[in-house]
């Protein structure tokens, strides 16, 4: 845990958020700045600063990211169609918090390209 970050305080629930999954690994609330009717963001709990940080060690907890919103999907209705997932990797990307997360977005027509 790193002592400053927003992401690592919500994960140990220093900081409220919408949170609607948890399990050991990962945490996905829904985002306070929503960009589409569904956008929720996935986390892990443990502190990876951002997506050029992963490791070998890691894959397995960052394919738990990407199943997690693939239920999240399911389970707000927008499975069949269609959601968008994105990492934003340092701040030209568009990366504000240094801690890694995945948005799942979705119900509405999400245009291309996204920024």
């Amino acid at each position: 845990m790193e002592k400053n970050c927003i992401f690592c305080k919500i994960a140990n629930k220093e900081i409220p958020a919408g949170i609607i999954y948890s399990d050991e690994e990962i945490i996905a609330f829904n985002d306070i700045n929503p960009q589409a009717p569904v956008h929720i963001i996935i986390i892990p709990r443990k502190h990876i600063e951002k997506t050029s940080d992963i490791t070998d060690a890691d894959t397995k907890l960052v394919g738990k990211l990407v199943f997690a919103a693939q239920r999240l999907a399911k389970d707000k209705k927008i499975s069949d169609s269609g959601y968008r997932l994105v990492f934003n990797c340092n701040k030209d990307a568009g990366q504000a918090v240094f801690h890694i997360h995945l948005h799942l977005l979705g119900g509405r027509r999400l245009s291309w390209p996204p920024g």
